[in-house]
């Protein structure tokens, strides 16, 4: 690198006594040689070794990260509304902006070939901060955050690789699949099929999931993996792409001490390939903490500690303060972080000030200053490195090979609801209910007209209802999924609606088809071939509308909850001015009608099916009547043409292109 400053130099400024906040003076000749001297020069060879193998074919961008004064706070409701309480009571303004702070300055810096662990008690920001590295956080957000000495910006997501502390990954497909459905995705266009399929056999050797390839993840209901097997598929489903900087988030959690050890061996093997690594830790064992390259401290939102990890102890014995009893070293720390330092010895004039509060001013006047002038001041990343970070990487595939991808991994994650048992007994037999209900029904009379029109508003009732709720629930669901693959841009999001609204239209298509065939004919509908095929596909309509609208609402609000509330309320409305139950509607009402599909749905079954000038009821004293002259076709017109199909075809259109719209807004400001 450019900047190296002499060892004479900094050894001059190692016998300066610097006087900290608190009165209390510290000469710096016996603060931890090892640790002052040596921490940057060391880093430099190692940065160097990897700035110069760049560009390489099979090396990945080198990225130096850089975080100084990060400040983040979130709106706090409960203090605002205290604050407008106090204002009208008291005339005061306390807490004026109505926020709490999460993290309060944070500095920093890592490269490539390093683990830089987060490490702090629980709700001290450890997760905050990482997201704010991985730009999965942007509002709120104070400070400097560089990449190469490049701010944040989209040319860098796609670099970054981010895994969650709870695993996000689709539960239904099995470890192999997960990864090679990955790598078609993502990895370049001039690979060739054999060479994906060969990275993704060398990442499930090098992380040891060969037992477990065939075998579903899983995760809430369904079985699947253990919780190591899966936060190790979930590392390999981000390096498999080769991320120059992964974070991640508590990768340890739930894991025993030989299988967190071993998750660590991993994580510096991926260090060492040339990418910057950085990981929140909770409380790691002896053996992991001296693992890491860098430790960051952090106390309620304030450093507490940065420098690297072995050198730690060393650093707080210089300050003399000192376990009394053999320790972990990351106990030790979080003993700091919390103020509990029962087992801990102070010299005594600590001992009247709360130990976090000393520690944070002394690392304000002692460390952050030499961090800030040594690799935030003086040290750049080289112009080519600048330069390449701002590239923004193209799609690594067309929309049509996405599309031919997401569609086979989408129908593969589903399949198993769409052919469900369970389901198709559930057709089938109300399908033969219904049938033995109106056997051989008839429309000789007005009485067994009106049954044969009451069964045909039942089956427009129960397909509306069955994709409807089949829908809705979809996108609540997946919303997971789809932030996540959607903050790495791992697809179009156009090509993800595309595949799931064809693939669930499978559903929507077969079973209506084997429901109609039975009841068609069990209930002595009219027996002509343009009759038959017309009635399937008008119920075939109606289903793939109610889809539509099914997912207009579940992708409106993303809420599982919310989602099953709204569909209740939209159907029971559709419902009622459907045509059935209340055929004359007063005047202030009426819009509603016009706006539900099961209104045009049951009236163009009305036109397929019967005919205006079709007789009946010949044996009463008037004679025979036509159709149209019933009680039960006053608002239709038998004869009236075929209008309700093209809107039900442009509700069915105009039902996902919203639905298209809402999911690009939501997934946008979602965040995991």
């Amino acid at each position: 690198m450019e900047i190296k400053r002499s060892t004479e130099e900094l050894e001059n400024n190692h016998v300066m006594p610097i006087s900290g906040s608190n009165g209390i003076v510290h000469n710096m000749e016996f603060m931890s040689q090892a640790y002052l001297r040596n921490q940057y020069s060391s880093e430099i060879d190692i940065h160097e070794e990897f700035v110069s193998s760049y560009p390489h074919e099979d090396a990945p961008l080198p990225i130096f990260l850089k975080f100084e004064d990060v400040e983040y706070k979130v709106r706090n409701i409960q203090a605002s509304l205290k604050t407008m309480v106090s204002k009208v009571v008291t005339h005061t303004s306390q807490d004026p902006d109505g926020y709490k702070h999460i993290l309060k300055g944070i500095t920093g810096s890592t490269g490539p070939g390093e683990i830089l662990a987060l490490m702090g008690p629980s709700g001290s920001g450890k997760t905050t901060l990482l997201k704010i590295m991985g730009g999965r956080l942007t509002d709120n957000v104070k400070g400097k955050l560089t990449y190469n000495d490049i701010p944040y910006s989209p040319s860098v997501k796609r670099r970054i690789g981010f895994v969650t502390q709870d695993d996000v990954l689709l539960p239904q497909l099995t470890v192999e699949e997960t990864l090679a459905f990955a790598a078609f995705l993502r990895l370049p266009s001039n690979m060739s099929k054999e060479q994906k399929y060969a990275k993704v056999e060398m990442i499930i050797k090098e992380l040891g999931l060969e037992r477990c390839r065939h075998t579903r993840v899983g995760g809430g209901f369904v079985k699947g993996i253990s919780g190591g097997e899966r936060k190790r598929t979930s590392i390999a489903y981000e390096i498999l792409v080769d991320p120059s900087l992964l974070l991640l988030d508590e990768p340890t959690s739930g894991l025993d001490s030989t299988s967190a050890t071993k998750l660590l061996h991993i994580l510096q093997g991926v260090a060492k390939a040339g990418r910057t690594v950085i990981t929140t830790i909770h409380q790691p064992s002896s053996r992991m903490f001296h693992m890491f390259d860098k430790l960051l401290l952090i106390s309620e939102g304030h450093p507490a500690y940065y420098g690297k990890a072995r050198e730690a102890m060393e650093y707080f014995s210089s300050l003399r303060i000192l376990p009394e009893i053999a320790m972990n070293p990351a106990e030790f720390l979080l003993d700091l972080a919390t103020g509990q330092v029962s087992d801990i010895s102070l010299p005594e004039e600590l001992l009247a000030t709360k130990p976090p509060n000393l520690i944070l001013r002394t690392y304000k006047t002692d460390l952050e200053p030499k961090e800030k002038e040594e690799n935030h001041r003086n040290r750049k990343a080289p112009e080519h490195l600048q330069i390449a970070i701002q590239v923004k990487k193209d799609w690594t595939l067309s929309w049509w090979d996405q599309f031919m991808i997401i569609f086979r991994r989408t129908f593969r994650e589903r399949r198993r609801d769409y052919f469900d048992m369970l389901r198709l007994v559930q057709s089938l037999g109300v399908a033969v209910v219904l049938g033995l209900l109106w056997w051989k029904s008839k429309t000789d009379t007005e009485a067994h007209l009106r049954d044969q029109v009451g069964l045909m508003f039942y089956i427009c009732i129960f397909w509306t209802s069955s994709s409807l709720f089949g829908a809705v629930y979809v996108f609540p669901f997946e919303k997971i999924y789809l932030v996540k693959e959607r903050k790495a841009d791992m697809y179009r999001l156009s090509v993800y609606y595309v595949c799931s609204t064809l693939c669930d239209m499978v559903a929507h298509v077969l079973y209506p088809t084997f429901f109609m065939i039975i009841v068609y004919f069990m209930a002595g509908f009219s027996r002509t071939v343009p009759c038959f095929v017309f009635t399937v596909l008008t119920i075939l309509l109606i289903a793939i509308t109610s889809q539509g609208a099914g997912e207009f609402l579940g992708a409106s609000v993303l809420s599982i909850k919310r989602a099953g509330m709204i569909a209740s309320l939209v159907l029971m409305m559709f419902l009622l001015t459907g045509g059935y139950y209340v055929q004359h509607i007063p005047k202030f009402m009426q819009w509603l009608k016009y706006v539900s599909f099961m209104h045009y749905g049951f009236r163009l079954l009305l036109k397929v099916q019967y005919t205006g000038d079709q007789v009946f009821d010949c044996g009463s004293k008037g004679g025979c009547r036509t159709l149209q002259s019933s009680s039960s076709f006053d608002t239709v017109n038998l004869n009236g043409g075929l209008e309700e199909l093209w809107v039900l075809l442009g509700m069915a259109f105009g039902y996902r292109l919203c639905t298209y719209f809402c999911l690009r807004k939501k997934i946008s400001i979602c965040h995991l």
